[in-house]
């Protein structure tokens, strides 16, 4: 069975993927079957770059074909931020405090131009193979107030006009459905098949 490394600890985004490429014959695994890698520092520029050198660097030292994303918050009215700083705007995975920079940050910017957008690249890259590098967005705007209990980061902020609500206010089906990430994974999985038999 071929397997496939997840790069995350996070166990919903494991639990994701095993359930879309154990459908396809592989035997996935995170970070967490692997203790003894070397962190990865994530410099890159663009969410691409660091997804890229996420996947990149553990396909080289695992030898195994290697998933990797990475997503964050982009606002037009603070030219793109937070973006590639989204987890650690204020503190590092501290979620309140990033939301608080951030109101902060938007507070004399009226609603009207408040527009943003969550973006996720993802990246599969396998020995002696090109990556497969693929992305999805989201398009909403930052709400003045949190609204909502569901979800993590900057969903009780980011409010999707289709369904009227925050992403804290959509059950995990509803974001699932129309997130960065699911469309990011709807476009790995258009284009998967005939890039690993390439």
């Amino acid at each position: 069975m071929q397997e496939l490394v997840i790069a995350t600890n996070n166990p919903g985004k494991a639990r994701e993927f095993k359930e879309i490429f154990g459908a396809k014959g592989f035997s996935v695994k995170t970070l967490a079957d692997f203790p003894n890698i070397p962190e990865i520092i994530e410099d890159g520029t663009t969410f691409a770059e660091n997804a890229l050198k996420k996947a990149q660097t553990l396909s080289d030292i695992l030898q195994v074909p290697v998933l990797a994303d990475d997503s964050g918050l982009v606002v037009d009215a603070l030219n793109g931020e937070p973006g590639i700083y989204s987890a650690r705007y204020a503190k590092d995975h501290d979620d309140q405090a990033n939301n608080l920079k951030l109101l902060n940050n938007l507070k004399d910017i009226p609603q009207e131009q408040r527009q943003a957008h969550f973006h996720c690249s993802m990246v599969v890259t396998a020995p002696n193979k090109q990556p497969l590098i693929v992305e999805g967005n989201v398009y909403g705007y930052i709400l003045n107030e949190a609204q909502g209990e569901n979800g993590f980061g900057y969903d009780p902020l980011f409010y999707y006009p289709e369904f009227k609500k925050t992403f804290a206010n959509l059950t995990m089906a509803e974001k699932n459905s129309i997130s960065h990430r699911g469309r990011a994974v709807q476009a790995l999985l258009t284009y998967f098949d005939q890039w690993w038999q390439n």
